[in-house]
């Protein structure tokens, strides 16, 4: 599941010297997978971690419980929070994100297929702000089709904010 463009993003990384982490939700590992299956990952793959629950991802992931609280865990600024949460814990240069619901069932007030995607990375330049980007994806199919989709767009939002092609 996207080895090439996993094997592209570690070589783009290993080539500047960074490093990556992943937070995963409703992937629940499969975008860590897809990095650690390609063979030396480990110079550029710090790690990842997977907060299933919502309370775990304040607590393993620094994610604002006030901001928990009054969005959920299916939301654009918890998708940034859990990418610099993971970055932060990880001691990566890069990092990457997935929360959103992939059904059977609607989940806090959000639809099953809504998927945000997010990465943050080093400030662009000096003085400047980390990068955060954030996707939000409205994926259709089954729960297997779902979280496939959203570590595709997390893959590819990785790879676009890299200028890897």
């Amino acid at each position: 599941m996207g080895t090439d463009r996993a094997e592209a993003i570690l070589a783009a990384l290993k080539a500047r010297g960074e490093t990556l982490a992943v937070a995963e939700s409703l992937t629940g590992g499969l975008l860590a997978a897809a990095f650690v299956e390609v063979p030396g990952a480990s110079r550029v793959f710090r790690g990842g971690i997977v907060a299933y629950a919502t309370e775990l991802k304040a607590k393993l992931l620094g994610v604002p419980p006030p901001l928990l609280s009054s969005h959920g865990p299916v939301d654009p600024a918890v998708a940034a929070a859990l990418a610099a949460g993971a970055r932060e814990r990880c001691g990566a240069d890069w990092a990457a994100a997935t929360t959103g619901v992939a059904g059977p069932d609607p989940q806090a007030g959000q639809p099953v297929g809504r998927v945000y995607v997010a990465v943050v990375g080093p400030p662009p330049g000096p003085g400047t702000p980390d990068r955060v980007e954030v996707r939000e994806l409205t994926l259709e199919g089954d729960r297997a089709a779902i979280r496939t989709g959203a570590v595709a767009a997390a893959l590819g939002l990785l790879a676009e904010t890299l200028a890897v092609s």
